[in-house]
């Protein structure tokens, strides 16, 4: 694995299987996709997140690169329908509009691949990573089929280990989940800690509660360690607004994020 290359990968059919086999010590790291440049935020991971009791210590991005493939002598004109992951098909979606060809939604790419080399229907094909088609000995029919170049999954790396790391040297990420008091303007004035003390929120997001159709908590990644005065008098703030706040993590900051930046128009 190219993150950890001394630790052994261990398979998991679930993102909930991740997370309980990190959280009982099966696995010592889970590493967990959070979004996606094209498709944006992975939908399974919306509700485990904020819930789960293990810790953000690091992150990483890939770019993504998309094959479609067949089983061996198939034509891309014959292909009626192809199976990815819903993340994977969300990424592709233009190219298989253009094409008429029917998205199926599977496990994961690679389980797609496995597939498609089960049935042996030359009208089937598989949107995967390259690898799948060597490990199932499937043909590629097109090459890098994303919609956009920049397409590129962010992953948090998890652990159970919660202590903060010292300041250290470049810049950082602090992520944390909090619920907003039941007063007007909750959310409005919890949030002006942040930009009164010069601390830039790069992630927010809401979640529903106990089958409530009102946002009262919120997920929320801020550039900044907690050493940080200014961090520390914006939580403060924070505090005072809202009824919780559970520190989920504070990372190094992974050198992709200025990549990303600088490809940004404007």
């Amino acid at each position: 694995m190219e993150t950890y290359p001394d630790l052994e990968p261990l398979p998991c059919a679930t993102f909930e299987d991740v997370f309980a086999a990190t959280a009982s010590g099966e696995a010592e790291l889970a590493m967990i996709p959070v979004e996606n440049s094209i498709a944006g935020r992975v939908a399974d991971i919306h509700h485990l997140l904020p819930t789960s009791p293990l810790h953000i210590r690091a992150e990483y991005f890939m770019p993504i690169r998309f094959h479609l493939m067949g089983v061996k002598g198939a034509s891309l004109d014959q292909i009626r329908s192809a199976r990815s992951h819903v993340m994977g098909l969300g990424q592709c979606r233009n190219f298989l509009r253009k094409r008429g060809i029917v998205a199926k939604s599977t496990a994961d790419t690679a389980g797609a691949a496995r597939e498609v080399a089960e049935l042996g229907d030359p009208g089937e094909a598989a949107i995967a990573p390259k690898l799948a088609a060597e490990v199932y000995g499937l043909d590629i029919l097109a090459e890098n089929i994303e919609d956009a170049a920049h397409n590129t999954t962010r992953f948090v790396i998890m652990g159970l280990d919660s202590d903060v790391p010292e300041r250290g040297e470049g810049e950082w990420v602090t992520a944390f989940v909090f619920r907003v008091r039941n007063v007007p303007s909750a959310l409005y004035k919890a949030m002006g800690g942040f930009a009164t003390n010069g601390v830039n929120m790069t992630k927010l997001e809401s979640y529903q509660i106990d089958g409530a159709f009102t946002a009262t908590q919120f997920y929320a990644e801020v550039e900044g360690h907690p050493e940080d005065l200014s961090l520390q008098r914006a939580l403060d703030e924070l505090g005072f607004f809202s009824s919780e706040v559970r520190h989920l993590g504070v990372f190094a900051a992974a050198p992709y994020r200025k990549t990303a930046a600088s490809l940004t128009p404007g």
